[in-house]
């Protein structure tokens, strides 16, 4: 079943997420045509769980949020592409949602906010102080309100990618597409809202250290660009 007569691509890039990706993926609303899963050098047999539940599996060894996730988009065929987390925090029954509102008002790329919060236990304080900060900054470096420049949650026309440059291999991959479709001419951006959800098994997000990293690929990519 496909919405809007749309084929629709699910990517998720996943390190250690097999515990996660079962749980989201036997939950998988029906509309989704395909699952791409981007396994970032896994040790607990993510990419198998995966591929026994009917995902297609790439298989990317260079460490990395954005490099999991270019490998990941390569690969994916439908022309609707969105996605999720491999941890189930991002809501997969929104998609749907998600894809209306991309065609209805006309938009080639739509980022989900998770902000404000439905259900604040979601997470945690330093991570709401972290999106906050790092919002802010995308707010004062290049002028985009957006309400939440980190989601990873995304829903875009697969055409729009050969629009963007992407280069970040980290967690900044997650700002750049954002800036990307937001600095690109031919593409019409907007922000939805969704619901968050308490993440399965482990946190492996290095909060300090990736929220300076994504901070000052914030600064580098203001200075080299020099919007006014």
């Amino acid at each position: 079943m496909s919405v809007q007569n749309k084929t629709i691509s699910l990517v998720l890039p996943c390190y250690n997420e097999a515990e996660g990706i079962r749980v989201l993926l036997e939950s998988l609303p029906g509309y989704i045509d395909e699952v791409v899963v981007a396994d970032n050098r896994s040790t607990d047999g993510t990419g198998d769980v995966a591929r026994s539940l009917g995902a297609k599996v790439v298989y990317e060894s260079t460490r990395g949020y954005g490099a999991a996730y270019k490998t990941g988009l390569a690969a994916a065929t439908g022309e609707i592409i969105t996605t999720a987390d491999g941890d189930g925090t991002y809501p997969l029954d929104e998609i749907e949602g998600l894809v209306r509102l991309l065609d209805d008002g006309g938009y080639d790329f739509i980022s989900a906010s998770r902000f404000p919060l439905r259900n604040p236990a979601a997470m945690e304080l330093t991570n709401k102080i972290g999106n906050r900060a790092l919002t802010v900054a995308v707010r004062a470096l290049f002028g985009h309100h957006l309400a939440d420049s980190q989601s990873g949650m995304w829903v875009f026309r697969s055409a729009v990618l050969e629009k963007l440059t992407l280069t970040s291999n980290g967690m900044p991959f997650s700002e750049e597409i954002k800036l990307e479709a937001l600095d690109h001419p031919d593409v019409r951006f907007h922000e939805g809202h969704i619901s968050y959800d308490l993440r399965i098994g482990e946190v492996k997000l290095r909060r300090w250290r990736e929220g300076l990293e994504n901070l000052l690929f914030l600064v580098r990519r203001r200075l080299g660009r020099g919007r006014p």
